[in-house]
Formats: structure tokens, C-alpha cells, sequence
């Protein structure tokens, strides 16, 4: 338990930061998720809409700093490579 009144502060200011930053990750994880399962089914419309939704969660979490920008580009990247295959092997059938 903090003895100092700034101490004390700091902690309850911690415990805010954690409870948004776990709900960021969580609600971003969840939506990437959703991405990756249509991607998988294969269907490019729906892929399109939720990968765009994961961007927008992604670049959320980086702006506030729960993940570093640079994972974020990581991340963004590597939905958009993944939709382009997709898109690639649906103009070749």
C-alpha cells in the first residue's frame, strides 16, 4: 500500500491505464480474429469489411500507445498480404 499521497495516485492511475489497455487489446485481438476467420472462408467481401474494421482498432491501440506503432504497421501488413493472396487466388479460378 502506497504511504505517499502521489504514490497513491499513480497506482489508481495504473490500474485505469491497465483496465482501458486490456480492453483495447482485447476488442483488437477479437476483431483480427474475425478478419483471419473470413479470410479463411475465403469470402473477399466480408474479409474486406472486417480487415478493415481490424485496421481501425489496430491504428486505435497504437495511437494510445497500448502497442507499439511499429506492430501496429507489423500487423496491418501482414491483414493486408493475407487479403491480397486472397483476392489473387479468387482471380485465378
Amino acid at each position: 500500500m502506497p504511504h505517499i499521497k502521489q504514490a497513491a495516485k499513480r497506482h489508481r492511475q495504473a490500474q485505469k491505464r491497465h483496465l482501458e489497455n486490456t480492453a483495447r487489446m482485447s476488442a483488437m485481438k477479437s476483431q483480427i480474429k474475425k478478419a483471419l476467420g473470413a479470410l479463411e472462408a475465403g469470402d473477399v467481401a466480408k474479409a474486406k469489411a472486417e480487415i478493415a474494421s481490424a485496421m481501425q482498432k489496430i491504428d486505435k491501440a497504437a495511437k494510445h500507445r497500448t502497442i507499439h506503432p511499429n506492430t501496429a504497421s507489423r500487423r496491418k501488413s501482414s491483414l493486408s498480404v493475407k487479403l491480397r493472396n486472397l483476392e489473387r487466388a479468387g482471380a485465378k479460378k
